[in-house]
């Protein structure tokens, strides 16, 4: 390998890690966050050694105040923490993000699906109701029902996510992946087309 191709590598392996880093923050986008956050944590995560905010700026292409206030967030959450006690002390990311998610599932993701299953539920048994008195109906029982079912389904699934404890060895967590992958193909396979 010549000089030239050496001194190259870091940079395309630089460039690598930036484009990761970019990508984790639109899936972190995606979900309602800002994509500061899953850039700055996925950065961390990646680096062998704690960043301090003015290195991560400059990595990143961003300004210092963008990062302090997604370092302060991401601290706050149990994301990111401090290595040492001094004003400028570098910051490592936490790897088991399992809690935070959990906590996202329970306080956004598991609401909005009891919302839909409270208002299927309702409409359901205004529908059951206008049968029983013999009014007409323009809605489908049975579907309001697959839906409540669903909803139901989708609190099942999340109340068994929310109960998982994460795996520390990466040997467990992708033979648990794939055991998870392999349910869930159970249950499509169980859902009306």
């Amino acid at each position: 390998m010549s000089h030239a191709e050496t001194a190259e590598a870091p940079d395309r392996l630089g460039a690598r890690v930036l484009t990761a880093c970019d990508a984790v923050g639109a899936y972190i986008e995606a979900w309602g966050f800002r994509a500061i956050h899953g850039r700055v944590w996925t950065l961390l995560a990646l680096r062998s050694t704690p960043m301090p905010q003015a290195e991560i700026a400059e990595t990143l292409g961003v300004s210092r105040s963008m990062v302090s206030l997604a370092v302060g967030e991401l601290t706050h959450y149990g994301l990111v923490r401090a290595v040492g006690e001094h004003r400028n002390a570098p910051y490592e990311a936490c790897l088991d993000v399992w809690p935070t998610i959990t906590d996202v599932l329970r306080s956004r993701e598991w609401m909005l699906v009891e919302r839909a299953r409270v208002a299927f539920e309702g409409a359901l048994a205004e529908a059951v109701e206008a049968r029983a008195a013999g009014r007409p109906i323009p809605y489908d029982i049975d579907r309001l029902r697959l839906l409540l079912r669903m909803a139901e389904f989708a609190q099942v699934v999340l109340r068994a996510v929310m109960t998982v404890r994460m795996p520390r060895n990466l040997d467990t967590f992708s033979h648990w992946l794939g055991r998870a992958g392999r349910v869930l193909d159970h249950v499509q396979a169980l859902l009306p087309d």
